[in-house]
């Protein structure tokens, strides 16, 4: 594993150094045809969530709910890119998945207001709820007498 040296920009405020991110290059999955033994084209990337600079405490909440199925068993999130078939292509989009990620923590979510429904979709409802009971009653066996 070696440290990426450059940082990842996310906003004018909010920044992950370089010193915070580990890329390990390994052999990509699927066909490679010649290539595929000898060349490590897909790019893992390990990000300690606890150096982003300029989080605030909510966002940095988000941010670990968000990546709480992508940690390692040191508690940093792990990116992994294989699209491409060259190592800094990659890379660049490994880092461009977790710009995405930190920038959506950093949005706050909408709160959700409790909306009734209307009058006539609990009438429109209950009529379809009537026609279905109605064809339901149609198909079934006759009653013997």
């Amino acid at each position: 594993m070696r440290v990426v040296s450059e940082p990842i920009l996310v906003t004018d405020t909010v920044r992950i150094p370089g010193s915070a991110l580990t890329m390990r290059a390994v052999r990509a999955s699927g066909p490679g045809g010649q290539n595929v033994n000898k060349v490590a084209s897909k790019v893992e990337l390990r990000v300690d969530l606890g150096r982003v600079e300029g989080l605030g405490d909510r966002a940095r909440q988000r941010l670990q709910a968000l990546a709480a199925n992508r940690l390692d068993a040191e508690g940093r999130l792990l990116v992994s890119s294989q699209e491409s078939r060259d190592q800094s292509r990659n890379l660049d989009i490994a880092r461009e998945k977790v710009r995405r990620l930190v920038t959506a923590a950093l949005r706050e979510p909408r709160a959700r207001r409790a909306t009734r429904p209307t009058a006539k979709a609990r009438e429109q409802r209950l009529e379809t709820k009537k026609r279905r009971a109605s064809v339901k009653r149609w198909r079934a066996r006759p009653e013997r007498e």
